[in-house]
């Protein structure tokens, strides 16, 4: 397949790959492929389906302003992020690219269609350029999950370039039924094969420092969630819990009372390293899609863990190792089912993201193949049927907990992974499967349009209380 580790790996902000990071891609880039604009008078967009029902809750408003206005996701500033937007409401205009000016306001500029859907995705944008001799050029994009975008009727070309472009790879595969063929006749692990892959593409030494800068991004983005307090945007007042609960486990640990250092405090801060790095995504911060923003917690958290617990005698080779596993199952899961909670819930996102980081976890340890296939099976079955039901439309409740959750079940996975032998009675191929299925019957409103699930019972609880 023609995809890489740094497709899934992706320098963002946040609150959400799908809804924040995917449409400002997308507008600039409807505005860079159309050319000149000296004879654009204005610009309009129109959000559709999941976009439009959760995208204020998701940023969605603000990502397309940024986009149009040229900047991208992994160097936008995030402090600065709201005094550009006031500036252009407070101008009433907007420097498309930066550099040609236009009428503009949210207000008039945005289009909501909360109760319609464009036919291939349920992410779908249109955007409007109106020129000076009145005529209109628009084109329609798709936010496919994990800052993923695509053109309308881009999906036949894709398959079509994807299979030429996986010829040229060392060991291309679709399958994990392929990739464990090719480690049996290699005899070389799956972060190996990957490597190889990679370096088809690029030197070993731009692929290490690719993988140590993600890895350095992760780091800051837990140090920087482990010490910030305060309230979480969006109205519904989310207090950031990380900080306290970590101030407490650092008590505790200096204090002369062993009482206090339970056997399962490693466990807690695991799940505190996850919540840090997603109350950071909920504020609009730097994040890392792991596959996506909204489960960007769990595999920072289990590295940490990894690097940090395991007491590991080559941390950088075993990180790297890490990274590369984890990307391959990703990969699977895009191909082969979904890692949009907007297409197939949040099994896709946590499920996926628990999936990886159980597998990666085995491969830095030393674990076979089979024994990573194993990992990455049981992190997902046991995700299998979970929706995307965020309340108020915020990457909040319940996806900040469910992060450090997944966590601690990728732990988990990878423990029971590694006492075994490799042999299991599901494969990885098919729960992924049986994953896009179950997205596949699940009901609309149970994928991310706060439409049903806990977004619609809180609520309304709230309202009675009133």
């Amino acid at each position: 397949m023609d995809m890489s580790v740094f497709d899934l790996f992706k320098i963002g902000i946040g609150p959400s790959s799908s809804h924040t990071v995917g449409p400002m891609v997308a507008a600039r880039r409807f505005l860079v492929e159309y050319g000149p604009l000296d004879q654009v008078v204005g610009v309009e967009v129109a959000l559709y389906g999941s976009l439009a029902l959760t995208g204020v809750g998701h940023a969605t408003d603000k990502a397309v302003i940024l986009g149009l206005m040229g900047e991208t996701p992994q160097d936008v500033a995030p402090d600065a992020v709201d005094g550009k937007l006031a500036a252009i409401e407070a101008a009433g205009e907007i420097a498309l690219l930066g550099t040609h000016v236009v009428p503009f306001t949210a207000a008039t500029g945005l289009i909501w269609h909360k109760s319609e859907s464009l036919p291939e995705h349920p992410n779908g944008m249109r955007f409007t350029l109106k020129l000076a001799d009145g005529s209109r050029v628009d084109k329609v994009y798709y936010s496919i999950g994990g800052g993923f975008i695509r053109e309308a009727g881009e999906a036949q070309a894709e398959a079509a370039v994807e299979s030429a472009a996986s010829a040229r790879v060392v060991f291309p595969f679709d399958t994990m039924q392929q990739l464990l063929a090719h480690g049996v006749e290699s005899g070389l692990s799956i972060p190996e094969m990957l490597r190889a892959n990679e370096c088809v593409k690029r030197s070993e030494t731009e692929l290490n420092e690719g993988l140590d800068r993600i890895w350095h991004v992760m780091r800051d983005c837990i140090a920087h969630g482990l010490e910030t307090t305060g309230n979480l945007p969006g109205g519904l007042n989310v207090k950031r819990r990380a900080a306290k609960l970590w101030r407490l486990a650092q008590e505790a640990k200096a204090s002369d009372n062993r009482a206090n250092d339970l056997p399962h405090d490693a466990v807690h801060l695991v799940s505190l390293y996850a919540m840090a790095v997603n109350e950071e995504n909920a504020a609009g911060g730097r994040v890392v899609t792991a596959p996506t923003n909204g489960a960007a917690g769990i595999i920072p958290a289990v590295l940490r863990y990894y690097a940090q617990d395991c007491r590991p005698s080559d941390p950088v080779g075993g990180v790297r190792r890490f990274m590369l596993t984890a990307a391959a199952i990703g990969m699977l899961c895009k191909r082969n089912a979904s890692i949009s909670g907007a297409e197939v819930g949040c099994q896709g996102e946590v499920g996926v993201a628990c999936a990886m980081a159980a597998a990666g976890l085995v491969a830095a340890l030393g674990g076979t193949n089979e024994q990573i296939e194993n990992a990455a099976e049981i992190g997902i079955e046991h995700h299998l049927g979970m929706t995307c039901d965020p309340i108020g439309g915020l990457v909040q409740i319940p996806c900040i907990e469910r992060n450090g959750m997944g966590a601690v079940k990728a732990i988990t996975a990878a423990s029971l992974a590694l006492k075994g032998d490799g042999t299991h009675f599901v494969s990885l191929d098919e729960v992924i499967e049986t994953m896009r299925q179950t997205g596949a019957d699940m009901q609309d409103k149970y994928k991310e349009t706060s439409l049903g699930g806990l977004a619609v019972h809180v609520i309304t609880v709230n309202h009675a209380a009133c």
